[in-house]
């Protein structure tokens, strides 16, 4: 356990590539002892670095499972530089006291753009189109090819994503339509439709956008894919097991949708340069792309400042917000202060077993925070004078803790 503030001594580690704002966000704040890799680690590897790095960036393919997270001795945050924490068990992390901060917001735009680049390829069976052209037939016809203006754009998931992504379709004269299931602020000329089959049967394009849940889960089957009409093309830019490729293959082969697009899968290539298989390779209608909805310059660089400036906010003073597994608390300085972290199980008696530790070290409490989330705790309290080291072990020894940090 951490009982000093050396930036110097905090070992960062940054894998997958992770695009070099993150390093610069870092180094602006004082953390300078960085690692970064441009591929996932697994296994032995994985394992030995968790024993020793006190902060892990990754992306989608490094997975942190619960057995790899009891390596984790030193670990104090994970950061997840994309917008999903599928990757990581956050529960099991939430057991070792290591929040775990993503980026829901950065590329948000850049997935919007893609789908929306897709639906009109698809309305204007460009893919056929120029599978025809490579292999040297020339085919000009209006037939079958149309604008996406009074189209209606049926979206599945009303979140970050879906909201912009209703904002540009309306923009190009589309109708928005979306199901969720929560009720949902509607922007613009958007309506929210009461079931997943209304929305379907109404909607000439549906782009998916739902997190990877039970309930998610081969959302897309034979009987809802039956509910889209003939006409109507699928976008799936979400998670990969939200679709049956194969109940999808085979509505393509019936021609009984339109066309597809497809960014995820519900098994990917560990690495560039692996075999890929899937049911709709060989299908002309069917747009296939290597999981790069968020992959743009310009949702790298911002995920990569997103998420470092939280990784940093954790370790310079505290705050959790946005943390996916953790309690928030949104922490203001404290210059001249000394801030102790309590991290505990959520169990009654820890708030006043601190202050009595702290009150028989005669240490004055300027501030303290306290939030719950689940099963975890998490106390902050600022001290007017310089805490003790008896205190510390003291606190360190209050029933349920799990971890304590002191910053300078």
């Amino acid at each position: 356990m951490q009982t000093s503030f050396d930036k110097s001594k905090i070992k960062v580690l940054l894998l997958e590539g992770i695009h070099d704002n993150a390093q610069a966000t870092l180094a602006a704040a004082g953390y300078r002892n960085v690692t970064a890799l441009d591929h996932a680690l697994s296994g032995a590897e994985l394992e030995l670095v968790l024993t020793s790095d006190h902060v892990i960036g990754i992306r989608s393919r490094t997975q942190l499972t619960a057995p790899m997270l009891q390596h984790a001795q030193r670990l104090m945050a994970v950061g997840c530089f994309c917008i999903g924490t599928n990757q990581v068990d956050v529960d099991a992390a939430a057991s070792l006291a290591i929040p775990v901060f993503n980026a829901p917001f950065s590329n948000t735009r850049s997935v919007a753009e893609l789908v929306l680049a897709e639906a009109i390829l698809l309305l204007r069976g460009v893919p056929e189109r120029s599978m025809q052209m490579h292999a040297g037939n020339w085919q000009k016809s209006a037939k079958g090819s149309f604008e996406v203006r009074g189209k209606t754009l049926g979206i599945v998931g009303y979140g970050n994503i879906g909201a912009q992504l209703g904002v540009l379709g309306e923009a190009l004269g589309m109708q928005v339509r979306f199901y969720d299931v929560e009720r949902k602020l509607q922007l613009g000329n958007a309506r929210q439709v009461d079931s997943l089959p209304e929305l379907l049967k109404l909607a000439d394009i549906v782009s998916l956008h739902v997190p990877a849940t039970a309930q998610t889960r081969l959302l897309m089957d034979a009987a809802t894919l039956a509910c889209m009409r003939e006409t109507a093309v699928l976008i799936n830019a979400s998670r990969g097991n939200v679709v049956d490729l194969d109940a999808l293959a085979d509505a393509l082969r019936g021609a009984r949708i339109r066309g597809a697009a497809i960014d995820v899968f519900p098994i990917e290539p560990a690495s560039n340069g692996e075999g890929f298989a899937s049911p709709l390779r060989h299908a002309p209608n069917v747009i296939l792309t290597p999981h790069i909805g968020g992959s743009t310059v310009e949702a790298q660089a911002n995920i990569g400042s997103e998420v470092a400036e939280k990784l940093v906010r954790y370790s310079d003073n505290g705050s959790t917000t946005s943390a996916v597994n953790f309690p928030e608390v949104a922490l203001p300085a404290h210059p001249d202060k000394h801030r102790l972290l309590h991290i505990h199980r959520n169990v009654p008696g820890v708030l006043g077993a601190i202050n009595q530790v702290l009150s028989a070290a005669d240490i004055n409490i300027a501030a303290q925070y306290l939030m719950t989330k689940g099963d975890l705790g998490y106390v902050v309290v600022d001290v007017d004078r310089q805490y003790s080291e008896p205190a510390l072990q003291a606190l360190r020894e209050v029933p349920g803790t799990l971890r304590t940090r002191v910053l300078f």
